[in-house]
């Protein structure tokens, strides 16, 4: 038996090693997760929130997960320290549930980032006619067109059969110079439309959508396929220091 321990000892102690870099990577997984909830909350919550409801708690999902990978990584290397073999399966069966659940975010991610197009055209064409300058679509609307330089749907006459137009004009947001741009020139007809951005908002937040949640949806499948890796470790290293304890009994 002795003999048989001392020569399972350095494969215990190689998948060791490997495991605790692993769960350290995993660490920082969790890590990215959620700094890219954090820059998916502040950054693209508003284009997301133009394109439907149910789909504003995404950042918040992301950031859920992250702090919840965070937590199992930790655990990850004090199981795989301890060399407990019920701790590494709870290890294991808790990495299969990250992965199912990433591989599904991802091919959602992949899918959502081709319906784009055709729901955001939708939606925000109503969140232009409907515009009031005060409810939490208008002022999304507002942050798109000022932090993209755009104004409108295809351009800035979608303001035209706006509600908010007869009586305001185009939106302070639609200035292209907003030192030479007053709410007076914008309601004015004969030149507001010479004080405000010619492009329209639908072919630039399509595309800086597209390009966003591509990035999002890559990130997600390696993640979860990382996973892979490190259940094969540990379900490894489980089994041998199972097997050496039974031989050692």
């Amino acid at each position: 038996c002795s003999s048989r321990k001392m020569e399972t000892k350095p494969v215990i102690t190689f998948l060791k090693t490997l495991l605790i870099v692993y769960s350290f990577v995993f660490w920082i997984t969790g890590a990215i997760l959620l700094a890219v909830g954090v820059w998916g909350k502040f950054m693209i919550g508003p284009y997301i929130s133009l394109i439907a409801e149910n789909t504003t708690n995404a950042p918040y999902v992301l950031i859920g997960t992250g702090t919840v990978i965070i937590v199992f990584g930790l655990f990850g290397c004090f199981a795989t320290c301890r060399g407990s073999p019920w701790m590494l399966k709870l290890y294991v069966m808790f990495l299969s549930l990250v992965f199912l659940a990433e591989l599904v975010a991802g091919i959602s991610g992949f899918v959502f980032r081709h319906e784009i197009k055709g729901t955001f055209l939708r939606t925000y064409t109503d969140a232009v006619l409907n515009y009031d300058a005060e409810d939490e679509k208008s002022l999304a609307v507002d942050n798109v067109q000022s932090s993209l330089r755009c104004c409108g749907v295809y351009n800035y006459t979608s303001w035209l059969g706006s509600v908010y137009y007869p009586a305001n004009g185009f939106p302070l947001s639609c200035c292209s110079n907003s030192s030479d741009c007053s709410p007076q020139d914008l309601r004015n007809t004969t030149i507001n439309h010479t004080k405000v951005y010619q492009q329209g908002c639908y072919e630039l937040v399509t595309s800086f959508l597209e390009t966003n949640m591509a990035i999002i949806a890559g990130v997600t499948f390696g993640i979860a396929f990382s996973q892979l890796i490190g259940m094969l470790l540990a379900c490894c290293l489980s089994r041998i220091i199972t097997a050496n304890q039974y031989e050692m009994v």
